[in-house]
């Protein structure tokens, strides 16, 4: 047991991965890592970096899902971000754009996230409206009241590893209990965006 872990909330309220609607990468005999995510929480960016090393290293040993987290109030591209990263997935692009996201989280504004459409070959016009548009918006309220239906989702990232929830500066070998043979830095992220009223 880690000290971020809370075992008593095994699955406590988390909706289940869903298959048509999450998404989700990775060999489904894998481990399974749901994180609640904020594209411009720079603890979110440290854990996707963090989980990256961790598929590298595990390969289909990991399974991976990502879901929307925005807070709206501390960070205020969050959930232009989210609607991105949500028209892009209408397009097949979902994972190009959470990653081109990340790497240039300082660089979120209206004409960026155009500009990364075009770069990954998406129709602009189409991810315009499609960003724009209220089913996109669903999608992403969905995560969002899931996380707050758990009852364990009070910032980003917060990750579910196998039904348990982490906060926190997690370690590596907290991220994949029995990795002895695998190396990683010391701490993943210190201690995230957990700002409950900001919902």
């Amino acid at each position: 047991m880690t000290p971020n872990a809370v075992p008593h909330d095994r699955q406590f309220g988390l909706a289940p991965l869903d298959e048509k609607v999450d998404h989700v990468r990775g060999s489904p005999t894998g481990r399974l890592i749901i994180e609640y995510g904020d594209y411009e929480c720079p603890y979110s960016r440290q854990a996707f970096h963090a989980i990256e090393q961790v598929e590298q290293q595990l390969g289909r040993n990991v399974r991976f899902a990502f879901r929307h987290f925005p807070l709206t109030r501390i960070h205020p591209h969050a959930l232009t971000a989210a609607a991105a990263a949500e028209a892009a997935a209408r397009q097949g692009r979902f994972w190009d754009m959470h990653e081109l996201l990340f790497h240039r989280q300082k660089a979120l504004e209206d004409g960026h996230l155009r500009g990364y459409a075009a770069q990954l070959g998406l129709d602009v016009a189409a991810f315009d409206r499609d960003r724009a548009g209220r089913t996109v918006l669903e999608r992403i309220q969905r995560d969002v009241d899931s996380g707050l239906a758990s009852g364990q989702v009070l910032g980003t990232p917060t990750l579910f590893i196998d039904g348990v929830v982490h906060r926190g500066g997690l370690r590596f070998r907290q991220l994949v209990p029995g990795g002895r043979n695998l190396t990683a830095p010391q701490a993943l992220w210190p201690t995230g965006d957990h700002h409950p009223q900001d919902r």
